[in-house]
Parts: structure tokens; sequence; C-alpha cells
């Protein structure tokens, strides 16, 4: 039964939403998502509204379609619930503006990665004409150092990036660029480590060739 009016429950509505059930019961009890309760205490949300807060209409056609990217660097601070609270923030700002929001994206990984399955999903419904907005909360979350260069290939596809803040809250900047600083060190010398092995094989195959002669 896919009612409109049709109640479900919280983890329900979490699930659906792609958020933390503890996220989504502070947002209703903020008054941010409607919801009625049950004579015994339980919380139940129409699915109607939580389809309105995904950009999904019930009837007509939408104004404007907004896809939501959060990111955070590591496993950890998604354990810890930076990822959640990031979600939380970016889907309370669209509310505020009467968004009608589309595919929520998040990833874990370092805002230096162009490998990351969130940022390729984003990506492949810009081109796809599916989103005419991107929210995200500060540049960096999209990406580290080459902001300007997204910004300028998702609006050549009639696609704008909003941004809500200049200030990264979860983990400091600095504490960010020196994880990435590590990543490329700890990746170059990978490279030149490895490109030293091949070198050196090559060299006694060599060696070993002119002395069997």
């Amino acid at each position: 039964m896919n009612s409109p009016d049709r109640l479900i429950r919280l983890d329900e509505a979490a699930n659906l939403l792609a958020l933390n059930k503890d996220v989504v019961r502070d947002m209703a009890d903020a008054g941010k998502i409607p919801h009625v309760k049950t004579p015994g205490g339980h919380r139940r949300f129409r699915v109607s509204d939580i389809h309105g807060m995904m950009g999904i209409a019930e009837t007509g056609p939408k104004e404007r379609k907004v896809a939501v990217y959060c990111r955070v660097s590591s496993h950890e601070q998604k354990a810890k619930g930076d990822l959640d609270r990031q979600k939380g923030r970016l889907l309370e700002h669209c509310i505020g503006k009467q968004y009608e929001v589309g595919p929520i994206i998040a990833d874990v990984g370092s805002g230096m990665s162009s490998g990351r399955a969130g940022l390729k999903s984003l990506i492949e419904k810009v081109i796809g004409g599916e989103v005419s907005v991107v929210v995200i909360e500060h540049r960096d979350r999209l990406t580290r150092f080459q902001f300007p260069i997204f910004e300028r290939f998702f609006g050549s596809y009639g696609t704008e990036i909003e941004v809500l803040s200049t200030i990264t809250e979860d983990k400091s900047y600095e504490q960010e660029l020196a994880d990435d600083l590590i990543s490329i060190i700890s990746s170059f010398s990978g490279k030149l480590y490895g490109h030293r092995s091949a070198t050196n094989r090559k060299n006694k195959k060599k060696q070993a060739e002119e002395e069997s002669e």
C-alpha cells in the first residue's frame, strides 16, 4: 500500500530520508518535520510529507529540484554522527527555502579524491539534467582545491552550486588540510618506492643476463 496519506514509523521515515533516526526525531520534535503521535506516544509520519521533503511530488510538476551533497573525511567522523548532523543542517536549510529536495548524496573520503562514489553519482545526475541546484555546506565538502572548476562544469549544464558557509565546523580546515597533505606524501612515497623497486629489479635482471653470457 503506497497511499500518500499512509502513516509510517520513525525508522521508515529515517530510511527514506537517509538520515539517522535520532536526527529525524530531533527535527520532528523541533517542528521541522510534520508528524503525529499515537496514544502510546510513538511518532508517525505521513508518506506525502516525507516525499515532499525528498522532492517527490504527489501531483503536479516540480518547481525546483535540488540535490543535497554532504561529505566527511573519515569513518570516525561518520561514527560520531558528523555526517548525519551535516545532512540535517542541509535539509533544514532546504526546508526553510521551500526547495523540493531530490537526491541526498553522502560520501566518506578525502576532499582531494575524485573517485568518491557519491561524487560520481552527483556528476552523473548533473550531466543527466536531473538537478538544477546542488546544496553543500562548505566549498571543501565538494572538493578541496578545484571548486571553481566544478562550479563552471556544473554551470555548463545549468546547475547552480549553493554554499551555506565558508567555515568548516565538523573538523578544522587546518586538520583536514594536514590529513590531505599526509595522503599526498604517502601516495607519492608509495609511487616512488614502487618505481625504485621496479628499476632495481630491471637492473638486477639485466646484470644477471650479462653475467650469464
